[in-house]
């Protein structure tokens, strides 16, 4: 009961600070006269409905992928400006699909609503090294891949900025496995989100140092800063959900 009235707690205070940040940040941004309104509020709306799918799925609630889908449309609206093609059509071609796979595979593992939690598993050994494998050689493709596609973008004479593909290819390699892992409800996504939400940040950072005249993309960093803490939050949690009921009845993990 402790535990869960910690999470409760804590999902409600994070979400709090996010709506009034972003709330913050819309106002201020909003009064530029070269504002990009319409996207700032797209970007805004999706950052409150992706972070309640955040905290949800945290917590073990199918309810994550209903949420998940309105940030989802959002998300993609906003990359599709900017030029972040990998994240882009991560979003449109994968990222949507398995939120409806996520509903069908977390009703099998007996989630319902907000009141029964998934029933959570982890990896083998021998499926770490695999994923872990598999990862970091569609990280290496993706990024030649997006490198590639930036060149034959941007406006002759300019340089790739080579770290915004990279933390690009990275959303794009390890969004897609932790999405698969989410759906399956395997423990390890989280250790995967927070790579993402790392990369994220990295990504949104150099997109807001080097082109300042999108104004939501400051919305899209401190996004990630609340995902991130909430991120190391679910992996503590998930630990807890997929270890078996006789270690933890014994203490042992």
């Amino acid at each position: 009961m402790k535990e869960e009235r910690f999470n409760k707690i804590f999902s409600t205070v994070l979400m709090v600070l996010m709506v009034v940040v972003i709330i913050l940040i819309t106002l201020i941004k909003a009064g530029r006269e070269d504002a990009k309104l319409p996207l700032l509020l797209v970007a805004s709306f999706g950052t409150l409905t992706g972070f309640a799918s955040a905290l949800l799925s945290a917590n073990g609630y199918i309810w994550t992928f209903f949420f998940g889908i309105l940030d989802v449309i959002a998300c993609s609206i906003v990359t599709s400006d900017n030029g972040a093609w990998g994240d882009f059509g991560l979003h449109v071609f994968y990222l949507l699909p398995m939120q409806f796979i996520g509903i069908w595979q977390w009703k099998k593992r007996g989630a319902e609503g907000a009141k029964k939690e998934v029933r959570a598993r982890r990896l083998t050994g021998k499926q770490r090294v695999f994923i872990s494998a598999a990862s970091l050689a569609c990280l290496a493709a993706s990024y030649f891949i997006l490198l590639k596609i930036q060149a034959a973008t941007i406006e002759p004479g300019m340089e790739v900025n080579k770290a915004k593909v990279f933390f690009d290819a990275a959303v794009l390699t390890f969004n897609i496995v932790g999405q698969i892992l989410m759906s399956l409800a395997y423990m390890e996504q989280w250790v995967l989100w927070n790579i993402v939400n790392l990369s994220n940040i990295g990504l949104w950072g150099i997109i807001m140092l080097t082109e300042p005249q999108g104004d939501y993309t400051i919305v899209m960093f401190v996004k990630y800063c609340f995902y991130l803490v909430n991120s190391i939050n679910g992996l503590r949690i998930w630990l807890r959900l997929s270890t078996p009921p006789e270690y933890l009845h014994h203490g042992c993990c």
